[in-house]
């Protein structure tokens, strides 16, 4: 789903990230995905995604202790959105919930990622349409999908954000999307090095999306 400064905002209306990243990814995210590494489940909301250490599914009403602690932490919303908060209840929690929800379209949603061996909570991955800048409020869709994700401090550093992605991926490109970006804040490197193991190719910076400056990067299926 991001390293030390922010990123240069442009002279526009600001808009949150349309996870609202209180979400993310963004938070933040091809090479050829690996289309035989993971299973596909059909369900109500999101489809359940399933791979070797991962499991994505839809987010609960009883995540939101969890989804408060990872997103009451500065360290993991920092690199969310362009005006970055905390989250600060339950209620707010559950509020985040309901609003990831309401991305699901058959095709693009927000995952919760879970750990397959205990069910463990470890993030959130999204896959939804991004919106282009503009000098009016709201701003309007862009007509591109972007994939992001950030994950709880504890699950740091063990790959599960590039395998979560990649089923991610895999399963947006099965379902007929032509291209799949991703947008980090220019310092977050941390983002950026899941994007380049997973084969993304960097476009340079970018002002197209979200009334920010951000880091763009690409995959084609």
């Amino acid at each position: 789903s991001y390293s030390s400064a922010s990123p240069k905002r442009l002279l526009r209306s600001p808009v949150r990230h349309p996870s609202d990243c209180r979400i993310d990814g963004p938070a933040v995210w091809v090479g050829p995905a690996d289309r035989t590494s993971g299973k596909v489940l059909s369900i109500g909301g999101v489809r359940e995604l399933t791979s070797g250490r991962v499991h994505l599914r839809e987010w609960r009403d009883d995540d939101a202790p969890f989804v408060l602690d990872m997103c009451s932490r500065w360290e993991v919303q920092r690199w969310v959105g362009a005006a970055p908060r905390v989250l600060s209840g339950l209620d707010d929690a559950r509020a985040t919930i309901a609003r990831w929800r309401g991305h699901d379209d058959g095709l693009r949603g927000v995952w919760s990622i879970r750990r397959r061996d205990d069910g463990a909570p470890l993030g959130t991955l999204l896959l939804i349409g991004i919106l282009a800048s503009g000098s009016e409020l709201p701003l309007q869709p862009s007509g591109e999908t972007e994939i992001g994700w950030y994950l709880h401090p504890d699950a740091w550093g063990h790959g599960y954000a590039t395998e979560a992605a990649r089923l991610v991926l895999d399963h947006g490109f099965a379902g007929g999307l032509d291209t799949i970006i991703a947008v980090t804040y220019p310092e977050n490197v941390a983002s950026q090095s899941v994007c380049t193991r997973l084969g993304m190719r960097h476009e340079g910076l970018t002002d197209r999306y979200y009334n920010m400056t951000c880091e763009l990067f690409t995959a084609a299926a």
